[in-house]
């Protein structure tokens, strides 16, 4: 057995890993309450908390130790991703890790946004777009990276563009990359592209790891309602009705969190041999993570979809953090592409 086979079944945490994912826990919980999720929404952002999230290392330990980074691998990204999902926290570190791992790999890094001082933001549309697009970061990026035809380009703009409204709560916003005030050409052709592919894939993991940590907390939200309240002298977690579609929700959680962890080592170790669980990864949890929330509101009636009610929150979420990246078909349709090459592959 060679040193890479058990990872490739294996996707039990070191206490390394154990120790990373209590510490953001821990940081979440105690500085990113259901009140400043609701308070950030307005803009989608709150500046504070991403100061002190990029005061913990979380922006910097992304990047490589040749770039001045910690040289976290990605599966150490994706558990801090899941605490991100689990707590609904309004800071786009997905977003920018991922366009800031890009830049190293095309040699345009700095150290701005090494600390997260200067926010990048990156587009994760499968689809060759051209012309303007929506940007999940757009509204708060200081440079946004994105592949315009053959070219991976970064765009400054002289004034941020305007929030759009969205179910998300994301600062999203319309990008024209014919109107940016700067627009500087990070690279061209089929190298730069496989990177810029490269940097979808991880977005679409680190987003699936975030909604495996919103389902997983939609779950105990509705499980702890279930137990208080009651029907017929019984709680409501006895009847099957509940119980079972409860279960389900938690084989989501394990089941996405395995594939997540599965795709980042495959992208991390062997990036050509398993090409499609990035994309698999995102699409699975882009449909459990709109299920999941439905279903822990309907868990808690009348008070789920309340506007004071936690679960409300995190449905939007679900449904809105996926639809960020595009249509899920588009990526589906590309998870058959890869697999249809590689079975022709095979055959050759």
């Amino acid at each position: 057995m060679d040193r890479y086979e058990l990872r490739r079944l294996d996707y039990s945490l070191t206490p390394d890993h154990q120790a990373l994912q209590a510490a953001y826990r821990d940081f979440f919980t105690t500085h990113c309450s259901i009140e400043t999720v609701r308070a950030a929404q307005g803009s989608g952002f709150d500046r504070n908390l991403w100061e002190r999230l990029c005061a913990t290392g979380a922006t910097a330990m992304a990047l490589p130790e040749s770039a001045g980074g910690d040289g976290a691998t990605l599966v150490d990204l994706t558990l801090v991703a899941e605490e991100i999902g689990r707590s609904l926290a309004p800071v786009p570190w997905i977003d920018h890790v991922c366009a800031a791992r890009l830049l190293e790999r095309l040699d345009a890094s700095d150290h701005g946004v090494l600390q997260g001082a200067v926010l990048a933001a990156i587009d994760p549309q499968h689809d060759n777009v051209l012309g303007p697009r929506l940007i999940p970061v757009a509204s708060v990026a200081d440079q946004i990276v994105l592949r315009d035809g053959a070219e991976v380009v970064r765009l400054t703009c002289d004034a941020r563009p305007a929030r759009v409204d969205n179910i998300g709560r994301l600062p999203m916003a319309w990008v024209d990359p014919a109107a940016a005030a700067t627009r500087s050409v990070l690279g061209a052709g089929a190298a730069a592209l496989a990177h810029y592919q490269r940097a979808l894939d991880e977005w679409r993991v680190l987003t699936a790891a975030a909604l495996v940590g919103l389902v997983e907390q939609t779950l105990t939200i509705a499980a702890e309602f279930s137990k208080t309240r009651y029907t017929l002298g019984v709680p409501i977690s006895t009847l099957q009705a509940i119980s079972h579609p409860l279960a389900n929700i938690a084989i989501a959680v394990q089941g996405g969190r395995n594939l997540t962890r599965r795709a980042a080592w495959f992208l991390d170790n062997e990036p050509d041999q398993r090409p499609e669980l990035a994309a698999s990864a995102f699409v699975f949890m882009a449909e459990e993570a709109a299920k999941a929330a439905t279903m822990a509101v309907h868990v808690q009636g009348g008070l789920g979809v309340s506007v004071e009610a936690p679960a409300s929150a995190y449905l939007l979420r679900a449904r809105g953090w996926a639809l960020a990246g595009g249509d899920a078909g588009a990526s589906a349709t590309y998870i058959g592409e890869l697999v249809a090459e590689r079975a022709a592959r095979d055959v050759s």
